[in-house]
């Protein structure tokens, strides 16, 4: 039997507090653009939640989100502008070859080496479907809600950040 899933909660007021000033890039790949677009609102519905502010990025591909993160993280450091944390969002759908393995392993390992690298929060919306009706759903904001998802996990991890950061050692 499947464990059932874990409802996402909204942001709490201590997280809010935790967060106030933070700055979040998206970063989206707007290949699949009807995807991409649902990925996109539950990602702003969840950091509009938090009251956080954020920009919006495109890349062409989900390869290349990796990269435009690193652009606009160093991009908001030198405009005295840091980000704190960033969300990716994307789509990856299997075909009839093998680039789909290279892009969704490429890109997720990716974001995590940046992300441990740098100490940097990211939530991860790259989704890798093997349908176009599977990557409907889990961009859908009514049903699995993913983008949401990975804002929530990055927000989470700058709240987690900042409070291990602000202990005196």
């Amino acid at each position: 039997m499947a464990k059932p899933r874990r409802k996402a909660e909204n942001t709490t007021a201590a997280q809010k507090k935790a967060l106030k000033g933070a700055r979040v890039v998206v970063v989206e790949s707007r290949y699949y653009d009807d995807v991409a677009e649902a990925l996109l609102i539950g990602a702003k519905r969840a950091l509009d939640d938090a009251g956080v502010a954020y920009d919006i990025f495109d890349a062409p591909g989900a390869l290349e989100i990796p990269t435009a993160i690193a652009i606009a993280v160093d991009a908001g450091k030198v405009a005295r502008k840091p980000y704190d944390g960033a969300v990716a969002l994307g789509c990856v759908i299997r075909g009839e070859t093998s680039h789909y393995d290279i892009v969704a392993g490429e890109s997720a390992h990716a974001l995590m080496q940046y992300a441990i690298n740098h100490r940097f929060p990211i939530g991860n919306a790259i989704l890798t479907v093997d349908t176009d009706a599977q990557a409907r759903r889990r961009a859908d904001p009514a049903k699995d809600d993913k983008g949401g998802g990975a804002a929530r996990a990055a927000l989470s991890l700058i709240a987690l950040k900042r409070r291990l950061g602000s202990k005196k050692r």
